[in-house]
This record gives C-alpha cells, sequence and structure tokens, in this order.
C-alpha cells in the first residue's frame, strides 16, 4: 500500500497495515482474494480516520470505531461511496478492523483493541441460487465439442458440476491433480488444504477427451508448449486460465443454454451440486466434505432446499399424514 500524504503520523498507519497484510499472508496463509478485501477495508477506514485526523492505530477508540460503523451504513464514510453499505459489507469492514487491532495487540503495538465487545451486526443470510436439472443439462450441453476450446470448456463445466469445486480451485488444478483412472482428484482449497472429490463418470470422459484431443492442440499454439506448465486448463495462447476467462466463458455459455447472466456465476453451479447431492438424498457431512467446508454449518444452509423433499417423504410415509 502506497503512502498519499507525507508525514510520520500517517506513516504509522500506513506500515501497521502493512505488517498486517504480511502476516495474514505468510503465516496465516490467507489468499490473494481474501488479503485483497483486508487491504480494500482498511484502505478505506484510513481515508475515513485521517479525514478527521486520526492517523495512528493507537489513537482508534471504541467510539470511533463505532462511528465509522455508522458512518458506512448511513453512507457518509467517503468520498467515493455511492451509498448506504449493506449490512453485510459492514459487518464484513468491523470484522477487518477486528482482526487487524486483534494482530497490533498481539504485537503490543497498541494497549488494547478498540473493537472487543463490539456486537456482531446480525446479517439475514441469503439464501443460495441453484440451477435446475434441465438448466444444468443445457449449459453442459452449449460448448462445441468439435473444437478445442470446446472441450476445454466442456471438461471445465462438467468437473465444476461434478465436484462442485470453487472457480479458482477449478483453474488452479494440475495435471498431478488428475486420477482419472480411480474416479477422484484431489483439490487444494482455502489455506491450501487438501480434500479428495469424486468424478462422475460423465466428467472423467469430458476431461479425458480434452487430454488427450485438445490440450496439446492449445500447448503448441502461439507461442509454443510448456507456456501453461502443468496447468490442467490453458488458454488459446498456452497460458494457464483465468478466473475472468473462465467467468466471461461461463456467462457467453449460460446466455445460449437461456439462463440470464443475473442467475449464473460460478457460485451457483457449486450451488447446484450441493443442492443437487442433497436433494436427491446424500448427507449433509459428506457434501461438506466435498464441498470443503471446515465448519458444517456453512453446509446447513442448504438444507432448507431439500424441505419439499422431506415433505413428501413425510407424506408418502408416514400412516397418518
Amino acid at each position: 500500500m502506497s503512502d498519499t500524504t507525507s508525514g510520520a503520523p500517517r506513516d504509522e498507519m500506513t506500515r501497521a497495515i502493512d505488517s498486517f497484510l504480511d502476516y495474514i499472508r505468510v503465516e496465516r496463509g490467507l489468499s490473494a482474494n481474501t488479503i485483497a478485501a483486508y487491504r480494500s477495508d482498511l484502505a478505506r477506514f484510513t481515508a475515513w480516520a485521517a479525514r478527521r485526523k486520526l492517523h495512528a492505530p493507537r489513537k482508534v477508540t471504541r467510539t470511533i470505531v463505532l462511528d465509522y460503523r455508522r458512518a458506512l451504513s448511513l453512507g457518509s464514510a467517503g468520498d467515493g461511496d455511492k451509498g448506504r453499505h449493506a449490512p453485510r459489507s459492514v459487518r464484513r469492514a468491523q470484522a477487518a478492523l477486528r482482526a487487524f487491532f486483534r494482530f497490533l495487540r498481539s504485537e503490543g503495538a497498541i494497549d488494547r483493541n478498540p473493537t472487543d465487545g463490539l456486537d456482531t451486526l446480525r446479517v439475514e443470510r441469503r439464501l443460495p441460487r441453484s440451477l435446475g436439472l434441465e438448466e444444468v443439462d443445457r449449459l453442459l450441453g452449449a460448448p462445441d465439442r468439435d473444437t478445442s476450446l470446446g472441450q476445454r470448456d466442456a471438461a471445465m463445466l462438467e468437473l465444476m458440476y461434478a465436484t462442485g469445486m470453487r472457480v479458482s480451485e477449478l483453474i488452479g488444478l494440475t495435471t498431478g491433480n488428475l486420477h482419472l483412472h480411480a474416479g477422484y482428484l484431489i483439490c487444494s482449497g482455502k489455506r491450501s488444504r487438501e480434500r479428495v472429490v469424486p468424478v462422475t463418470p460423465e466428467a472423467t470422459r469430458s476431461v479425458s477427451t480434452y487430454l488427450d484431443k485438445a490440450r496439446g492442440q492449445l500447448l503448441g499454439r502461439k507461442g509454443g508448449p510448456g507456456r501453461g506448465g502443468d496447468r490442467l486448463f490453458v488458454t488459446a495462447r498456452g497460458a494457464g486460465l483465468t478466473r475472468q476467462a473462465f467467468w466471461k466463458n461461463l456467462k457467453r455459455y449460460g446466455l445460449q443454454a437461456g439462463i440470464p447472466s443475473a442467475r449464473l456465476s460460478p457460485h451457483v453451479i457449486r450451488h447446484s451440486f450441493a443442492t443437487h447431492l442433497l436433494e436427491h438424498g446424500a448427507d449433509l457431512r459428506s457434501v461438506q466434505k466435498m464441498l470443503g467446508h471446515v465448519d458444517i454449518s456453512t453446509t446447513q444452509i442448504y438444507t432448507h432446499l431439500n424441505r419439499e423433499r422431506l415433505k413428501r417423504i413425510y407424506q408418502k410415509y408416514h400412516p397418518r399424514a
């Protein structure tokens, strides 16, 4: 993070944030996306505090944190704000401050944590969107499997729906992660935690077709082999595929399948995977392991989607239903 004003007081806040970001990157091993979110939240708070002549972490009090939280809710936290922040965004901002000041307290840089004892904002949990089975079929059938790029995209879509992987996990796969002959792959998730995920026969066939026919052709185009290293999914130039490129392709295939962009994202496919497993009788613990959730409470949000199925079972089997 670069300094935006001169003078030692501002440098003190900046140095503290840089130290915190280094800590969560090196010692806690958080993902680049998570670190970027912390950086953004802390930069917004720093700018707000600087306008109030608060340049040092030790000068921040509980009252100041509450004032900042109120400013976010009212949309008055900074010149760049376009309106009131949603409760979920305010909660995330408070969590970033709590982690930041907890780190400074543990390092002895401040005498007390101004976020200690603050109530956690209650946020209504959004229910995940998912696709219907027919929509999934249309989406998986959208790529042109007669072309190299179409074979790649078909393999990616099939694999994402078959495993419930996050998009970052999908594009990060290497050829060494695959054990298709045994029907599984090894996925590296958040904080580099590895998990074993089963792969369906249909996804196995699609990935095998891509490996046998398309991947070598893509690696040989415009730049020669090896640019993508051992990455499983590569671009037309032979480099590793990015999250943005996959997102762009997904929207295009969604439109071909008659699914509006507003209803489709990589996470919607992940949600569809979990929802369809539960609807067809999978237990929650198994779905938790396949999704890579550390806490089962994260997985329990999907149980509401199973209510209609439970109702049908009750009506069918209860003697007085």
